[in-house]
C-alpha cells in the first residue's frame, strides 16, 4: 500500500473513531470498546476494498457486509456517514426513539445490508447471501465481522460447516480478536481458542492480521482474494478501545458510554491524532 493511501485511511479511521465517541456519548449508552477495535477494519473495507456506491445503496452487484457483532453498530454507522450514506449529524441521534440509527444495525438504514445483533446469527445470514451469489452467478463478495466472544455461540460453527460444504469462496469472515467480551477475558469466560485451528478444522482458509496496521490489513485481504474453493477466515488481532488511552484493553468499556469529561478527553486525544496525521 502506498504511503498516501495509508495516511488517508488512517485519517478516515480517526474520524470514524470520533464518530463512535460522538454517538455513544449522545446516546448515553452503547458499545464503544468493540466499535473502536474494528474502526480500522471497516475503514479499509468501505474506502479501499468493497464495490459499493452510496448513491445507489441497493446496487444489485454490490459487495455486502454483515456486522454479525451488531452491538458495534457505532463503528458501522460512523464509517457509513464518512462514506456519504447519510449525514454525520445522524450520529448524535444514536439510539434515540424514532431515529435512523438504532442500537443494532437495521436493514432499513442506508448502507446496512442485514439487521443483526443476536450473536451468532449474522454469519448465517452472510452464508445465505454468499450462496445466493453463487447460485445467481454473481461476482460480489460477502464480508462478515464477528466478535471473538461471539464465536462461543454454536450457531457460528454450524454456519462454518455450511460455508465449507458449499465452497463459499465469495465469503470472508473477520473475527475481531481483541480478547475481551462483556464478562471479561474470552480465555476466562468460555475460551474459543485456538480460533485459527478451529476454522481450519472446519475447512476454511485462515489468515492472521494486525487489525490496526493498514499494510497488514491490505496483505491479508490480498491473500484472501487468491483463495478459491473454500471460505476465508481472517483473525484480526486488535485492541479493544483502540485510539482512546483510557479505553484501551479495558473490559468495562465493552458497553459503557463516556460521560462529559470522558467524552471531552477522548475527542481531544483523537483530534490530536488527526492533527498529527494532517500535518
Amino acid at each position: 500500500m502506498d504511503a498516501a493511501m495509508k495516511k488517508n485511511l488512517q485519517k478516515i479511521a480517526c474520524k470514524v473513531r470520533m464518530g463512535v465517541i460522538e454517538g455513544t456519548y449522545n446516546a448515553k449508552s452503547g458499545h464503544p470498546g468493540g466499535s473502536l477495535s474494528i474502526s480500522d477494519l471497516v475503514t479499509y473495507l468501505y474506502f479501499n476494498k468493497m464495490n459499493i456506491d452510496p448513491n445507489v445503496p441497493e446496487m444489485a452487484d454490490r459487495d455486502r457486509l454483515v456486522l454479525s457483532k451488531g452491538h458495534t453498530a457505532p463503528a458501522l454507522y460512523s464509517v457509513l456517514a464518512q462514506k456519504g450514506y447519510f449525514s454525520a449529524d445522524e450520529l448524535k441521534t444514536l439510539r434515540h426513539i424514532g431515529a435512523l440509527l438504532q442500537g443494532h444495525p437495521c436493514i432499513h438504514t442506508p448502507g446496512v445490508d442485514m439487521s443483526s445483533g443476536s450473536l451468532g446469527q449474522g454469519i448465517s445470514a452472510a452464508c445465505g447471501m454468499a450462496l445466493a451469489g453463487k447460485l445467481d452467478g454473481k461476482s460480489y463478495k460477502v464480508y462478515a465481522i464477528l466478535g471473538d466472544g461471539e464465536i462461543e455461540e454454536g450457531q457460528v460453527w454450524e454456519a462454518a460447516m455450511f460455508a465449507a460444504h458449499y465452497k463459499l469462496d465469495n465469503l470472508v469472515a473477520i473475527v475481531d480478536n481483541n480478547g475481551l467480551q462483556i464478562d471479561g477475558k474470552i480465555t476466562e469466560v468460555c475460551s474459543p481458542e485456538p480460533i485459527t485451528d478451529k476454522f481450519a478444522a472446519f475447512g476454511w482458509h485462515v489468515i492472521i492480521m494486525d487489525g490496526h496496521d493498514f499494510d497488514d490489513i491490505d496483505r491479508a485481504f490480498a491473500e484472501a482474494e487468491k483463495i478459491s474453493g473454500k471460505p476465508v477466515a481472517i483473525i484480526q488481532k486488535s485492541v479493544k478501545g483502540k485510539g482512546v488511552s483510557f479505553m484501551e484493553n479495558q473490559v468495562g468499556w465493552h458497553g459503557t458510554a463516556p460521560n462529559k469529561e470522558q467524552y471531552e478527553q477522548a475527542m481531544a486525544e483523537l483530534s490530536a491524532q488527526l492533527k498529527e496525521l494532517e500535518d
